[in-house]
């Protein structure tokens, strides 16, 4: 009987090589993953197997000596999960974040990924997750933006810089080839530079790089308008945008929070990019939960708990795809769209990635053991 385990241990070097920064490959996946996940065949964490994840945060006022202090976006979260489908394993995303890293060159979270066989629970893969979560962040706004902008869009407003920014951009650019001008409002100069050099050098299609200095600067007018801000967990502190400033018929993208004006929400045709999700977050956070989550899917349930709309008129994105539902029911109908990240997202894209590295022998074979010690 063979009992040896090995597993592949990828870098962030490793991962690029393996082409995890190939977008369009990563729009196709999250496609063909929404669709896997409206079948049912996977199970993510909690009773009702839809949960994000597991957080750990600290208290403000710590009693114990090294026990951090609640900070800025600081905390800890696992998520697990297993993927059916042409995927078919288990996995979970790990990771810490803390706002003050980037006063230490590092970024806001730091995380890994582990791939597992879904039988055994044999470790498959231990892989650097910071470009694979950024990239299947992006991926999802790009499926949204390949079955819900407008027609021949050119123009795209991103608010917020960061990682968010750069890979929603970039799957835009995927999913909408006729896309030739962003715009982008951020707070730091830093950031900005970074971002206008991101698209300089990863996106040549875009030949208008504008920067605004209000969100409504950047909004009016654009075809696709995505918030990608980190925002602390106050609703106070969510960008505030009146619903007069986007263009009838635009797609609003959101990863992130932002406060709309709720006639504004109400005249819009509201997507989600898992309806599950969305259930399991109203369980573990009740109404309100828009306050206590900040994804926009949950101000959808939260109008629902108000009864000002249906709960079945926010549709769910693999209906469009699928083609069970309409994407847009007309030209000049505005769309808003929620991204609320999944850990089935992971296992996806970082399943293929492996996938991708073992074909080319990338990575780091690594031993578990030859024959247990004891079981």
């Amino acid at each position: 009987m063979d009992t040896r385990i090995d597993f592949l241990y990828l870098s962030e070097p490793d991962m690029i090589k393996a082409g995890v920064k190939n977008m369009p490959a990563c729009v196709d996946c999250m496609e063909e993953l929404l669709v896997t996940l409206a079948k049912g065949d996977y199970v993510m964490g909690g009773e009702n197997h839809n949960s994000h994840g597991t957080m750990i945060m600290f208290p403000d006022d710590p009693k114990f000596p090294g026990m951090p202090r609640n900070g800025e976006d600081r905390r800890f979260m696992a998520m697990p999960a297993y993927l059916g489908g042409r995927w078919q394993m288990a996995g979970m995303k790990w990771y810490g974040s803390n706002m003050e890293n980037k006063s230490k060159g590092l970024p806001r979270s730091i995380l890994m990924m582990m791939l597992n066989d879904k039988n055994t629970g044999a470790p498959l893969a231990l892989m650097s997750a910071n470009l694979l979560s950024a990239y299947r962040t992006g991926g999802i706004p790009g499926v949204g933006a390949r079955y819900l902008a407008p027609k021949n869009a050119k123009v795209a407003a991103i608010v917020g810089p960061g990682v968010m920014g750069k890979t929603s951009a970039a799957a835009f650019v995927a999913a909408c080839p006729t896309l030739d001008t962003i715009r982008i409002k951020g707070r730091g100069k830093r950031s900005l530079d970074s971002f206008v050099s991101f698209v300089k050098e990863e996106l040549p299609s875009i030949k208008t790089i504008e920067v605004a200095d209000t969100i409504e600067d950047a909004v009016k007018g654009a075809d696709i308008v995505s918030f990608t801000t980190t925002v602390a967990d106050d609703i106070s502190t969510f960008p505030k945008v009146k619903g007069s400033w986007i263009k009838p018929g635009a797609l609003v993208s959101m990863p992130s929070a932002a406060l709309f004006d709720e006639e504004f929400l109400l005249s819009s045709r509201l997507v989600v990019d898992n309806m599950g999700l969305y259930d399991a977050w109203e369980e573990e956070y009740p109404y309100p939960t828009y306050p206590k989550m900040g994804i926009i899917g949950c101000a959808f349930t939260d109008l629902a708990h108000e009864g000002k709309i249906e709960r079945s008129s926010i549709v769910n994105i693999a209906d469009v795809i699928t083609g069970k539902v309409p994407g847009r029911v007309s030209e000049d109908q505005t769309i808003v769209y929620s991204v609320g990240g999944m850990p089935v997202e992971d296992i996806a894209w970082g399943g293929d990635v492996y996938r991708k590295a073992k074909e080319l022998g990338i990575g780091v074979k690594l031993n578990l053991w030859d024959k247990p010690e004891m079981f």
